[in-house]
């Protein structure tokens, strides 16, 4: 571990619960926030998209998916949007206490500066915004990286993962889990152990699913995380380039049955009408709204009713905490 003792980290997660009231973990040895019973639901990624689910369907996810980038460090004390949708983590914070949030921290082209120094003021800002937010944090750090588009170098990334995680944990962070984020596509070369940056740095393994088709992939990510005693998270998902009602069911249909057959903690789903917002008309994904399909919204919310965690003020007494 970073510190060279795991005595001091339990130390100062020790202190962490004391400060924090709202925590009721109890300890584990690894794997923090790991629900006791039960999935996790988390809703993203638009302030407007998660308002228009919530009051729709009646169901307030027990966490919120939101993005920011190392570079600018913004969307978490104050809106931000850079053509994509709201990004505004501090609304939800505000509108539903003890809730969870799940970040995801944006690094194309920033891995080198990274590691010169150049961002140390933004992690520090990060850090003290975390520590404020009396929330527990997944902690998303270059999500996807294995997606080409990103072009995260092996080394580089492994090396900027472990430097941002090193100078949070030495900023005095502990109400964050560390996400080790792939894109579950065929990768082009190597695999996937070469962005690896070791067992100390990472909590859960987590993949996104937007066409059925990763899901094979998906399930090798997930052999070698039980391989290495790691939790399963599902990132970002939606039904993409998907129109009809059919098409959408049947893609449901895969999503859950890998869910319940791989045993993941953690479901992150995207609410979005894609097309609607200039960053993603050009890709054509349609609507991923549940809302917007009364058979698909009945589906859904039966589906919630089966062990899914949603919120509730007493919703951090359903975690294990390292």
């Amino acid at each position: 571990m970073v510190f060279g003792s795991s005595n001091l980290k339990f130390f100062k997660t020790l202190i962490f619960l004391v400060l924090m009231p709202n925590f009721c973990f109890a300890q584990s040895s690894s794997h923090p926030f790991i629900p006791r019973e039960g999935k996790l639901i988390i809703i993203g990624q638009q302030r407007d998209a998660i308002d228009g689910y919530i009051e729709s369907t009646g169901i307030v996810p027990g966490g919120f998916m939101v993005y920011t980038s190392i570079q600018n460090m913004d969307g978490l004390d104050k809106p931000a949007d850079h053509d994509g949708g709201i990004n505004d983590a501090q609304y939800f914070i505000n509108a539903y206490p003890r809730i969870v949030i799940q970040l995801g921290l944006y690094m194309v082209g920033a891995l080198s500066d990274t590691l010169k120094g150049q961002y140390d003021d933004n992690i520090l800002s990060l850090a003290k915004w975390m520590k404020n937010t009396g929330c527990p944090i997944y902690f998303r750090i270059g999500y996807e990286f294995d997606l080409p588009q990103n072009g995260y170098d092996p080394q580089k990334y492994k090396e900027a993962y472990r430097y941002i995680v090193d100078h949070l944990r030495s900023d005095g962070v502990v109400n964050v889990t560390y996400v080790w984020h792939s894109a579950s596509m065929i990768v082009p070369h190597g695999n996937f152990m070469d962005w690896y940056p070791g067992d100390d740095y990472v909590d859960w393994f987590a993949v996104s699913i937007f066409d059925p088709m990763q899901i094979a992939t998906a399930e090798k990510f997930f052999t070698i995380a039980r391989e290495h005693k790691k939790s399963l998270m599902i990132a970002e998902s939606a039904p993409a380039g998907l129109f009809s009602t059919h098409a959408k069911m049947e893609w449901y249909r895969h999503y859950f049955d890998f869910i319940r057959n791989d045993d993941v903690k953690v479901v992150s789903y995207i609410n979005s009408d894609w097309n609607a917002y200039p960053l993603f008309q050009s890709m054509n994904w349609g609507d991923s709204r549940i809302e917007k399909d009364p058979e698909i919204k009945k589906m859904w919310v039966l589906e919630m009713g089966k062990n899914y965690i949603q919120y509730s003020l007493d919703l951090l007494k359903k975690f294990i905490a390292l």
